[in-house]
C-alpha cells in the first residue's frame, strides 16, 4: 500500500492532476484498527463522470477505539464548545465569540460582541484542504474587519504523531505552509479532541456557526472545478451578519 501511494504522489499534489481525498476515517471496524477510504479521481468536471478507486485499508493505530456515542452533528444544532491552543501557544475558546442566547460570552469585559464563526478542518497532506484555502482566503479578506472569525483547526501535527503513512509523516509544517501560501486566517492546532467532539468523518470540512452558538453550514469536501465556495459562503455569512 505505501508502494502504491507513492507512485500516485499523493504527497506532491501541486505537481499532478489527481488528489486523493480522506472521506472516512474511524468508522465502525475493530479497536486497534483505523479505516480510510480515500478516492483518487482525475481532474474531470463531472463527478459522475469521473473514474474513481475506490481503497480501503486498516491502519494500525494503537488503542484507539471509535467512540460511538458522538452525536452526529447536523444545521440547527448547537455547536460543541471547544478550547484549541493557537500557533502563539495560547488557547482559543468558541464561546469568546458566540453562546446561546441569554448566555455571556466567556469574558464579556474585553469581548462583549457576538460573532459568527467559521472554521475548516484542515491538515496539509490533504489536497482538498490545501486546494480550499485560496477561496476561503479571498471570504476572510472579504469579511474579516466585521463580526466574523475564522479559524483553521489542523490536525497535521496529531495525525504526524499517529499515522505511519510516509503522506502524512511527510506533509508540510503548518505555520511556514500557510505563510508561504500567503494564507491569514489564523490557525489552532487540534489534537484530535475537536475534530471527534464534532464527528468528523472527512476532511476538508467547514462549520460556520452563528452569533447564538447554532450550526448554520457544514460542508464537506472540496471539489475546486465544481464549486464557488466564495460565493456560497458569502451568502450565507451576509445573512448571518445582520442578526442582532
Amino acid at each position: 500500500m505505501n508502494t502504491f501511494l507513492k507512485n500516485c504522489n499523493i504527497s506532491k499534489y501541486n505537481e499532478v492532476p489527481r488528489y486523493g481525498q480522506i472521506l472516512f476515517e474511524n468508522g465502525q471496524f475493530t479497536h486497534n484498527y483505523k479505516a480510510i477510504i480515500v478516492i483518487f479521481r482525475l481532474g474531470m468536471k463531472s463527478y459522475m463522470s469521473s473514474f474513481c478507486i475506490v481503497l480501503l485499508f486498516s491502519i494500525l493505530s494503537g488503542q484507539e477505539d471509535v467512540d460511538h456515542n458522538v452525536k452526529k452533528l447536523k444545521v440547527g444544532d448547537i455547536a460543541p464548545n471547544w478550547s484549541i491552543k493557537s500557533e502563539s501557544s495560547k488557547f482559543e475558546f468558541l464561546k469568546n465569540w458566540t453562546v446561546k442566547r441569554n448566555r455571556q460570552l466567556r469574558n464579556p469585559s474585553k469581548q462583549s460582541e457576538r460573532h459568527v464563526v467559521l472554521f475548516t478542518f484542515f491538515a496539509t497532506w490533504c489536497p482538498p484542504c490545501v486546494n480550499q484555502l485560496e477561496p476561503l482566503e479571498l471570504v476572510y479578506q472579504k469579511y474579516k474587519d466585521n463580526k466574523i472569525k475564522f479559524f483553521i483547526i489542523d490536525g497535521t501535527e496529531y495525525h504526524r504523531k499517529t499515522w505511519d503513512e510516509p503522506w502524512v509523516q511527510d506533509a508540510p509544517k503548518t505555520r511556514q505552509f500557510l505563510i508561504d501560501n500567503k494564507i491569514n486566517i489564523p490557525f489552532l492546532e487540534d489534537k484530535g479532541v475537536t475534530g471527534k467532539k464534532y464527528g468528523i468523518q472527512g476532511i476538508p470540512t467547514i462549520f460556520v456557526i452563528d452569533k447564538f452558538g447554532i450550526i448554520q453550514l457544514i460542508r464537506v469536501g472540496y471539489t475546486k472545478e465544481e464549486e464557488d465556495l466564495v460565493s456560497d459562503l458569502s451568502e450565507i455569512i451576509d445573512k448571518l451578519l445582520l442578526d442582532k
